[in-house]
């Protein structure tokens, strides 16, 4: 559960060489509306003015466009797992970063998700976490959707680092986990049975306190 969000910074090797007139005239937009845009974000988000600037700043670096589609999202996050495959975990987490399932991630989705993060309340964090354990978004968790989560996580970290686990390793951690958060064994895990055992559990408390001080 501690790589739930991961390494979030965006970093990429590549660049775009050209981009065509309706990326351009994007980009124009979101800069001429960037001071309004900014006062906007800071109410919104837990970062002050001169941090959202260091971030768009950083954010229109890396997608000159100002949006990031799936494919260019994992291209990005598969850099920090070199060892492994985080194709599948980086999809759960675009959809989680995509709040509005528009099939892009705005620099506004980013920051938004980004100032929960690392700056929210632990009921904040644990709320985000929770939706992106919701794949189907039907406001429960059920065993195979925390399997499937699970499962990704452990493809994106690798062989090098779980060199001796099994191939059942994600379900058995997936059923113990699962035991313990479905309080009223009903097959599904509410948003309150999730945040109460994340709070129980001094592992995931420590895990979202890491995030605290990245920026």
């Amino acid at each position: 559960m501690g790589a739930v969000v991961g390494t979030l910074t965006m970093q990429t090797k590549q660049r775009r060489p050209s981009r065509d007139k309706a990326d351009d005239d994007l980009e124009m937009t979101m800069v001429c509306h960037r001071p309004e845009g900014l006062d906007q974000l800071e109410a919104q988000t837990n970062f002050s003015k001169r941090e959202l600037q260091v971030l768009y700043r950083g954010f229109k670096n890396e997608c000159p466009s100002g949006i990031v589609n799936e494919e260019t999202f994992k291209q990005i996050y598969s850099q920090f797992f070199p060892h492994g495959d985080a194709s599948t975990y980086a999809h759960y987490l675009f959809n989680a970063f995509d709040a509005a399932h528009t099939g892009s991630i705005k620099f506004e989705d980013f920051v938004t998700a980004l100032s929960i993060l690392l700056r929210g309340t632990v009921t904040e964090k644990l709320q985000w976490t929770f939706n992106l354990y919701d794949i189907n978004r039907d406001g429960y968790i059920n065993k195979e959707e925390m399997t499937d989560i699970v499962r990704a996580i452990y493809d994106m970290m690798g062989k090098y680092t779980y060199p001796v686990l099994k191939t059942d390793a994600p379900r058995q951690h997936v059923d113990a986990f699962f035991q313990k958060m479905d309080k009223n064994r009903d097959g599904v895990v509410t948003l309150d049975e999730f945040i109460l055992s994340c709070q129980e559990d001094e592992n995931i408390m420590r895990s979202l306190q890491l995030f605290e001080n990245v920026i």
